[in-house]
C-alpha cells in the first residue's frame, strides 16, 4: 500500500510541473522540444526529492548510532563514578614506639622452676584517680 501511494505521489508531482510548464509555454504553441524540456524538469525535480529523502534517511541512521553511542558511553561513565574509592594510606604521625626493657631477672628464674611469678594488682586499683590534680596526665604519648 505504501509504495502504490509512493509511485501516485510521484506521478502527481511530474504531471503537475510539467503541466506547469506546458500552461507558461502556452497550448497553441507547445513543440516537441517544450514537451522534452517539461520532461526533464519533472525528472530532476522528482529526483532532487527523492535525493533528500534518502539523505534525511541514512542521517537519521547515523544520528540513531550516534545518539546510541552517546547514551553508552553517559552510561559507563555514570557507573563509573559510583564505584568505590580505593583505600587512601596515611602515614602515622606519632614517633614509632620504644623497645620495651627487658624483664627482670626474677622471672627468668621462675620458668626454670616451672613457677609462674605472682603479680600484685596496682596499689589503688586499675582505675584509681589521684587525690590531687587532673585525673589524667597531659604528657604526649601518655593519654589513652
Amino acid at each position: 500500500m505504501r509504495v502504490s501511494i509512493l509511485v501516485y505521489g510521484v506521478l502527481y508531482v511530474v504531471v503537475e510541473v510539467m503541466a506547469a510548464q506546458f500552461a507558461a509555454v502556452g497550448w497553441l504553441r507547445l513543440t516537441a522540444l517544450d514537451v522534452a524540456t517539461a520532461a526533464a524538469n519533472a525528472c530532476l525535480t522528482v529526483a532532487v526529492g527523492i535525493a533528500l529523502l534518502v539523505g534525511m534517511d541514512v542521517y537519521g541512521h547515523r544520528w540513531r548510532r550516534a545518539m546510541v553511542a552517546w547514551r553508552e558511553e553517559r552510561a559507563r561513565l555514570d557507573a563509573e563514578s559510583w564505584e568505590e574509592p580505593a583505600t587512601i594510606t596515611v602515614s602515622s604521625w606519632r614517633p614509632e614506639p620504644l623497645a620495651l626493657p627487658a624483664g627482670p631477672s626474677s622471672w627468668h628464674s621462675a620458668t626454670r622452676d616451672h613457677a609462674v611469678p605472682s603479680r600484685d594488682p596496682a596499689p589503688g586499683g586499675d582505675y584509681a584517680v589521684p587525690a590531687r590534680g587532673r585525673p589524667f596526665p597531659e604528657e604526649p604519648g601518655r593519654l589513652l
